[in-house]
């Protein structure tokens, strides 16, 4: 319908809308693909960017013909019979000639042509600015949903023996942020879950603290979290080698001492078909994580940041480090 209608309006008022139409959408096409790096949506913006230029083109001969009419010539060169019959027609006498026929006014081509851009450039300037300018309770675009407040939340002691712990409240704040998806490669996914606990590390007697959060996507899932022992980076490896484990890395992250490695989740089969009796705990989806010191002079404990997804896909390390780069450093470490 809305092309229908731009087809009934005249030449001096379609064609500026068109060129304002395919310009904004062109330009805003080939920004998001640049930004998302998507090579479909930067040729569908190259495909409106040349039928703009066809259309501009059209626009300049139209205007060039305006400025330097001619008669009409036939195909063989000619010119028109009815210019040469207009021509020839005899004149009557000076005192019986008709009054010269008012000339017709036409309507000013230019000024339609600009009513018609400034009108398309004001609805392209909304249509690229709307998201932006929508009020913060607006809640037609899904939101990544909020952390736990935590407020009436009991800490195990072993917080308070912890002089820098933090709770897995202040963790998934640290975590929950709107460009985490990018980090991961995944600039169009929402988040689906978000949470954060604040627990003691297994087989301590819940001497040590160890605070989580995590946030779940479609594709990937992230878990960080903060081991508050006496481990050093450099005895974790240790262990590692000791263990025969591989696809390990050392590295830097923040000037602190980190190191990367590779494990697999956990797959906890309930039997909710078979009487609730459950099954065996099994071997879920590898994982990646990135094992960074608390601090530069690696004393003790660490943060571990692990990402993985069901159909067992990994991003990169470079996206765990960079995750590892943005979040750690909005952690506060202050005591419990």
């Amino acid at each position: 319908m809305l092309g229908l209608l731009l087809r009934l309006l005249p030449f001096w008022v379609r064609e500026p809308l068109f060129i304002v139409i395919g310009s904004v959408f062109g330009v805003r096409i080939m920004y998001l693909a640049v930004r998302d790096e998507a090579w479909v949506p930067g040729a569908i913006g190259v495909a409106f960017l040349l039928a703009t230029a066809v259309r501009v083109h059209t626009v300049v001969r139209a205007v060039r013909a305006r400025r330097n009419p001619a008669p009409a010539v036939s195909a063989d060169g000619a010119v028109s019979d009815a210019v040469v019959r207009s021509q020839s027609q005899p004149q009557g006498p000076a005192g019986q000639r008709p009054a010269p026929a008012a000339p017709r006014k036409e309507p000013n081509a230019w000024g339609q042509a600009v009513a018609a851009v400034a009108v398309f450039a004001a609805l392209g300037a909304a249509l690229w600015l709307g998201p932006n300018l929508l009020p913060s309770g607006d809640n037609s675009s899904p939101r990544s949903p909020s952390c736990p407040s935590g407020e009436d939340e009991e800490l195990p002691s072993a917080y308070t023996g912890a002089s820098r712990a933090v709770t897995g409240g202040q963790l998934c704040e640290a975590l929950n942020r709107t460009d985490l998806v990018r980090l991961l490669g995944t600039p169009m996914e929402t988040a689906t879950v978000v949470s954060g606990t604040s627990d003691t590390a297994l087989l301590t007697d819940g001497k040590v603290a160890r605070p989580e959060a995590e946030v779940r996507f479609d594709t990937y899932t992230v878990n960080v979290s903060a081991t508050y022992n006496e481990l050093s980076i450099a005895q974790y490896v240790k262990l590692m080698e000791f263990g025969e484990e591989t696809d390990v890395k050392t590295l830097s992250v923040l000037g602190r001492p980190a190191v990367l490695s590779s494990d697999h989740t956990m797959s906890i089969d309930l039997g909710l078909g078979s009487g609730g009796s459950g099954g065996p705990v099994g071997q879920g989806p590898p994982a990646r994580t990135l094992t960074v010191a608390l601090d530069g002079k690696d004393p003790g404990g660490y943060y571990e940041i692990t990402v993985w997804s069901t159909s067992g896909a990994l991003p990169d390390d470079g996206a765990l480090v960079d995750i590892a780069e943005t979040v750690l450093p909005t952690v506060p470490e202050q005591a419990v």
